[in-house]
Formats: C-alpha cells, structure tokens, sequence
C-alpha cells in the first residue's frame, strides 16, 4: 500500500516519545507505543478507531479497508456497539450493522484487535429489548459474538446508566460472561465518578470483576467529566472518550461566516453538533492558533490535549476517509507546551472548583 509508507515513515521516526511516560505504563514497538487500559493487562493504541459511522455514510467496503488502514499504521483497538448502524440508526431499531462490518474486517486479523462493544441501548420495541437486565446482557452478548465472528470479546461495555435495574443484578450478569470465557474485561460508559463508585464498591464486596476502562463525551471544548477523571487515575480505570474532536469542531473545517463542508457532520446530521455561534469561534480560532504555533493541523493539536488528560488512556476516533486516520495517529507523537496548557484552559476552562484552602 504506497499510500501508507510515507505515514508509516514519519510514525515510525517520531511516535515513541517520553511524552505519555510519566502518565501510564506503555510497551514500544517499531510502529506505535501502546498502553495498559487500566488494570486490565490489554495493551491498546494511544487511539482507538469509532465505527458509529460505519454502515452509513460510512459504506461495508470502505469501512472495512480503513479498519485495515488502521490496523496497518498500529492501531490495536477498536470501539463499536451492539446499536451502531451509522446515520441510519434511530431509537430502537435493531442495530448490529456495525458489528457485522468489524467482524468481516477481522476475519484473519482477530488476534491483532482489541475489540470493544457494548450493551443498554434499545435494539427491538419490547420491554427486554434495552437495559442491564440479566435477560438482555446475556442475550445481548451471544448476538454481538455471533455479529462480531468471534469466540470473545476483550472489553464489553456498560454503555449508559439503567436506573430501573439494580446495579449488583447487572454485575453479576456481566460476571457470568466473564467466567464463561465470552468477555476478558468489561468496562463502563456514561456514567459518573459516583456511579463508578458504586460498582467498584459491589465488585469489592462480592469478588466481582472490576471496571477498567470509562467511556465519556470529553474533548478541549467538553470538560464537565474533568474532574471525574481524578477518580480513574486513583482507580486503575483507563478512560477511552468519545467525541475528541466534539463531532468535527476541533478538526478546523468549521469557519466563521461560511457554510459548512458538504460533507461534514454539520451538513449532513445538523442535530448531532453544536450550534456553530461566535462565542464556540471564539474558542475555535483562539486554539487553532497556538496549533499554527507548534506547526500541527487542529484536529492533531486537539487529540493530543486530550491525550495529556489525566487517566486519558486512548480517544476514540470516527472516520470516513484514510487522511483522518492517519492525522489521528500523527497525533499520539505531538507535544503540546506547558504554557499551551495554561491558556487553553483559560480560553475552554473547566468547570469551576472550590480553591484548596489548604494546599492552595
């Protein structure tokens, strides 16, 4: 693959950099240096590739040669769901579509793949078609396996809250898949610190499995989880975020005054992005650019802030064409300035936090 060689060059001369060192324990290869996620024992990329957009826009055949891509330039570990079929998808339609595509892609490859999905979301219209019930996570499994053309799943995912199920009747559902062999580590998504909490005191108290990793929204202009991410570190548990680049907004395609790119989020599913208004520009173009400063396109400059996040394990990454593959991985060797921090989080500051009155 021609295509690749030129990228495959430069991640090979710079990615294996001291910059994540002192934040998580990595193992080096010629191509990529992987991380532990959590406790788990799973070495993963420093970014994991989304399939939310597989299926629509994303074509099968396309998305199966940038899962090769991918895999290609390094990138481990994959994120899908038992719900995504692409732009199609609405509440309660069946779903699968992408795990199906993951599956075809892996044929011949499973074991060079991380592989995570996950459970909750409706798939059907009755009652035992959604949640973290026993009925459906048992269920649920067996399905994304079959899907998915595979015997295990390395991290199966929690993925929103069920507040009509008690939370030690879904732990001991998701125990069961593990002693059967059909899931290595489970992980949480969409929930906060106190929830989190809550499970990791029931896997103590009935010699349960743990949580390794946490999947949340979290991105330079989307910082409520932030201090959320103190509890993970303390925890073990490795936080894989969604929305990076907050739907393309980080990636500076968007601009002032001007219509969206054809082919955007913005344009084709208006609904699921942020309204584009002078204050979001403001912060836009005030981070754009400090990324003119250091010489690296947005959407790398953005990916790796993230990556300087504490606890902040692997971003999870959507694409549709080979270049944002290859712009996400060219991310994990950019180093952003100890005074680029400082600013930016007085241009996107987080949420606001009591001064510590006794260590200042």
């Amino acid at each position: 693959m021609p295509i690749l060689r030129p990228v495959l060059a430069f991640v090979v001369a710079v990615v294996v950099t001291p910059l994540f060192a002192h934040q998580h324990e990595t193992q080096e290869t010629s191509v990529m240096q992987y991380r532990n996620l959590g406790t788990s024992g799973l070495l993963v990329s420093p970014i994991c590739l989304g399939t939310m957009t597989f299926g629509a826009p994303v074509a099968e055949a396309d998305a199966i040669r940038l899962t090769h891509a991918a895999m290609d330039l390094g990138i481990n570990f994959i994120d899908t769901a038992n719900v995504y079929e692409g732009y199609a998808r609405f509440i309660g339609s069946a779903g699968g579509v992408a795990e199906e595509i993951v599956g075809k892609a892996l044929l011949g490859r499973r074991d060079k793949a991380i592989v995570a999905t996950k459970v909750c979301a409706p798939v059907g219209p009755g009652p035992q078609d959604r949640g973290l019930s026993a009925t459906h996570i048992l269920r649920e499994v067996d399905r994304s396996l079959r899907r998915l053309q595979t015997d295990y799943i390395d991290l199966y995912i929690i993925h929103w809250p069920d507040r009509e199920v008690p939370p030690e009747t879904t732990l001991a559902a998701i125990e069961q898949t593990v002693r059967s062999g059909k899931v290595r580590s489970f992980g949480i998504s969409n929930h906060s610190a106190w929830q989190m909490c809550e499970f990791h005191w029931l896997a103590d108290r009935n010699g349960w499995p743990k949580a390794v990793s946490s999947q949340i929204p979290f991105s330079l202009l989307r910082r409520e989880f932030q201090y959320d991410l103190d509890f993970c570190r303390k925890h073990g548990i490795g936080v894989t975020p969604y929305q990076a680049l907050q739907g393309g907004l980080l990636t500076g395609k968007y601009r002032r005054g001007q219509p969206p790119p054809s082919d955007s989020r913005a344009a084709e599913k208006p609904d699921w992005i942020w309204k584009l208004d002078d204050p979001l520009f403001d912060k836009l173009e005030a981070a754009e650019s400090l990324a003119r400063e250091i010489g690296v396109p947005m959407s790398q400059y953005a990916l790796a802030w993230t990556l300087t996040q504490p606890a902040i394990t692997s971003p999870i990454v959507g694409v549709k064409r080979l270049d944002q593959i290859q712009d996400a991985v060219a991310a994990a060797a950019v180093q952003i300035p100890v005074e680029h921090l400082k600013q930016l989080d007085m241009t996107c500051p987080p949420p606001w936090r009591q001064h510590d009155p006794i260590r200042g």
